[in-house]
């Protein structure tokens, strides 16, 4: 299992002569929320005027500027902290770094009070431990893109950054004593492309799907679930949840967050609801362990026949 965890974080050598050039290893190196990039080094006071912490994947280069913070023991903590962006219509007008897919490589530029610049390598250390509530790394919650600290096999530390997959994430839901509004936004798909029919699909198979078309706005849509279409049987039946965009159908789920145990952390009341056939129906929509929105619902009691007679 070591080994199989040592593989999933672990890169070839980047080359580059770097075991000749110098090298730093940070005190503190993490990306916390699935966007938020965190990074401090000590270094001796006297030496340091000012410092950045540069970003390189080929010709591409960002420059993070790190703050000085004097420590008592002479020492200087050089800090930052800054969100990471990719480059989706999502990102626009955000703060922080734009990073492209692929590999890049961190190097410290100190430049001492005399104005000589020195640089050095970022070299990895310990993985952060894999068990516990959070998972390690998540996707980012705005683009949905997957950064995430690696090591090269020669021991230097890099930032490997993954493309939004094409997902259905589940935002939030209004639970009213009348009708359950789901909440959602997709990811990987053109602008243009933001336009489809949500479905709900019975779990075990058997009987047909049910459609409603969303309201969209952008990327993000909104709707009711239909209940009436839903029920009519003396049992509870279990729904997930999905959406087409793009010639595609897309699970709605719970994926960009860094809960381990999503159905734990997220929970939901079960509720009575009013529908508008004069039916009452037992709704429990909830977050499944993996990470799906799911809907259980039962007749509590059924639809009346209409009294109305027909002229």
């Amino acid at each position: 299992m070591r080994r199989r965890v040592e593989r999933l974080h672990t890169v070839p050598a980047i080359g580059g002569g770097l075991r000749n050039r110098a090298h730093i290893r940070p005190v503190h190196f993490s990306l916390s929320g699935g966007r938020t990039l965190n990074f401090a080094v000590a270094v001796p006071r006297a030496r340091v005027a000012s410092a950045a912490l540069v970003l390189t994947h080929g010709t591409h280069r960002v420059e993070l500027p790190l703050e000085i913070e004097p420590q008592a023991d002479g020492t200087a903590l050089l800090t930052a902290t800054t969100p990471l962006r990719y480059e989706t219509p999502s990102e626009t007008g955000r703060r922080g770094p734009m990073l492209t897919s692929g590999l890049w490589k961190p190097t410290l530029v100190l430049t001492d009070p005399q104005g000589e610049t020195r640089r050095a390598a970022v070299t990895a250390f310990a993985e952060p431990a894999a068990d516990g509530p959070t998972r390690v790394y998540s996707p980012s919650p705005t683009s949905g893109a997957l950064f995430r600290i690696v090591r090269s096999v020669d021991g230097f530390a890099l930032i490997k950054v993954r493309a939004p997959r094409r997902h259905a994430e589940f935002t939030d839901f209004e639970l009213r004593w009348d009708r359950v509004t789901v909440h959602g936004r997709i990811y990987g798909f053109a602008a243009a492309e933001a336009r489809g029919k949500a479905e709900m699909v019975l779990r075990r198979g058997g009987g047909n799907p049910v459609s409603v078309t969303p309201e969209w706005e952008g990327d993000r849509f909104r709707f009711d679930v239909p209940f009436d279409r839903m029920g009519g049987v003396d049992h509870a039946r279990v729904w997930e949840l999905f959406v087409r965009v793009g010639g595609q159908r897309l699970k709605i789920s719970r994926q960009f967050t860094d809960v381990r145990y999503p159905r734990r952390v997220f929970r939901t009341p079960i509720r009575i609801i009013a529908l508008d056939n004069g039916s009452l129906m037992r709704v429990h929509a909830y977050v499944a362990g993996a990470g799906a929105l799911v809907v259980s619902c039962v007749d509590v009691i059924p639809a009346s026949p209409s009294t109305e007679e027909v002229a």
